[in-house]
């Protein structure tokens, strides 16, 4: 089983220079935790529930303005290649703790997968023994 088969294709992607306030505002909307930072069609982070956490906090404490996406973002990015299989995800997954990666396929970002993917492909191979035979 590939990552494509349970990624959500083109995510919503963020602009490195969003306000962390529009960018929060977008996260609360679209009820998702984090999204890919992409800047003229290139990935370049990813942004963050706790990104957010801690730019407000940085602002509040230091009584400066609230930044842009590009001050808090991720910029260590662990990617999916496009063909990895469902278990490599769960692997990349686990050993960075990360909710979300981004899936890329000749360099371009095609999609993401969060590990709430991982757990319904995990249910759907299983099937109604429990038993996942194969990954």
């Amino acid at each position: 089983m590939k990552v494509t088969d349970y990624m959500k294709w083109g995510p919503l992607t963020l602009d490195p220079g969003v306000s962390l306030f529009d960018a929060m505002g977008l996260l609360l909307e679209n009820r998702i935790s984090g999204a890919p930072v992409v800047e003229r069609g290139i990935l370049v982070g990813m942004f963050s529930e706790s990104d957010c956490l801690r730019g407000m906090l940085e602002a509040r404490y230091h009584g400066i303005d609230i930044g842009v996406v590009a001050d808090y973002m991720s910029h260590e990015l662990q990617v999916l290649p496009a063909q990895a299989t469902v278990l490599e995800a769960m692997e990349v997954f686990l050993r960075h703790h990360r909710r979300r990666l981004p899936v890329v396929e000749n360099g371009k970002l095609v999609g993401q997968i969060s590990r709430h993917d991982l757990l319904r492909a995990m249910m759907e191979m299983a099937g109604e023994n429990g038993i996942v035979s194969e990954v």
